[in-house]
């Protein structure tokens, strides 16, 4: 499953969309906000500005210190949240230690919430009426949906908890009908587990700890690999890769797979944010966005 080239579909059609609504004075602004000073965060944040470019959205990057305040990085938020010229808000997260994830993203308006964690926005993804869903779980979903892969009914296994992966995308999956599992560390048996799956996604992103290998998956089955290490200056997911195209229907690779389906969705949301402040009609569906394949 090659999200690149489904992402450079997305990112073509929300470019014409972006020129559209800037012509009814809609002006789509990103402020993405860096607490501390890690080289990986600013390279990761800095390709996300890139692709802001690329497709007509305006951005502008906020770096605060590590040690500011609980009470400073919510004013800081508090701000943009007022400030009309930004239509999206973005926190980039974990944030260092002494401060509160979860408090600092409570802070952010629903409405420019690109990351779709305000605890409005989860909640209307639980009651299945959200339109901002976070960017990492839409983009699988968006990636399954350009493969045809059918997923009523379906045994999804999701190998992740956390609250900007796993348990939005477990949400996003019960959401499409399908029979879904949720593991994490503390699960037994967890390779019995998977083998029984129809849809296997995994995000642990600690590859030399945790493999998923061929004898987890189970023959046929789709598996959509999140995870991202580092091991020895390359990117790794948490699928043997090579083995794993020897099983399973479709893989997803790592790098080259969710990461650019990623960035697509946040240039999504971010439009979409832009227009709903607006009462502007975005014209876009993201399950829409890129021409389907039959597999």
């Amino acid at each position: 499953m090659d999200g690149r080239i489904v992402a450079q579909q997305i990112n073509a059609r929300i470019r014409e969309q972006v020129k559209v609504v800037r012509s009814s004075h809609v002006d789509p602004t990103l402020a993405t906000i860096l607490v501390g000073d890690d080289p990986a965060s600013k390279t990761y944040l800095r390709n996300k500005h890139t692709a802001c470019s690329d497709v007509g959205i305006g951005s502008r990057n906020i770096e605060l210190n590590a040690d500011i305040s609980q009470v400073e990085l919510e004013r800081v938020i508090m701000n943009l949240n007022s400030d009309a010229t930004v239509t999206g808000i973005l926190l980039h997260i974990p944030l260092p230690s002494g401060l509160n994830d979860a408090s600092a993203i409570a802070m952010i308006s629903k409405e420019k919430d690109v990351d779709g964690l305000n605890p409005c926005n989860v909640g209307l993804l639980a009651q299945k009426d959200a339109k901002i869903a976070p960017c990492t779980p839409k983009g699988v979903m968006v990636l399954l949906r350009h493969y045809g892969v059918q997923m009523v009914g379906k045994h999804a296994v999701v190998i992740n908890r956390t609250k900007l992966v796993g348990r939005p995308l477990s949400q996003l999956l019960l959401n499409e009908d399908a029979t879904v599992t949720t593991c994490h560390s503390k699960t037994r048996d967890l390779s019995e587990i998977t083998k029984q799956a129809d849809i296997l996604l995994t995000g642990i992103g600690r590859r030399a700890q945790f493999t998923v290998s061929s004898d987890m998956i189970k023959p046929g089955a789709i598996v959509v690999d999140i995870g991202t290490s580092s091991v020895g200056g390359r990117l790794m997911g948490d699928v043997d890769f090579e083995a794993a195209l020897r099983v399973a229907a479709l893989v997803s690779p790592v790098p080259g797979g969710v990461g650019p389906m990623t960035i697509s969705m946040l240039l999504y949301n971010t439009l979409l944010t832009a227009c709903m402040q607006s009462g502007v009609e975005i014209g876009l569906n993201p399950y829409e966005l890129s021409s389907p394949v039959s597999t």
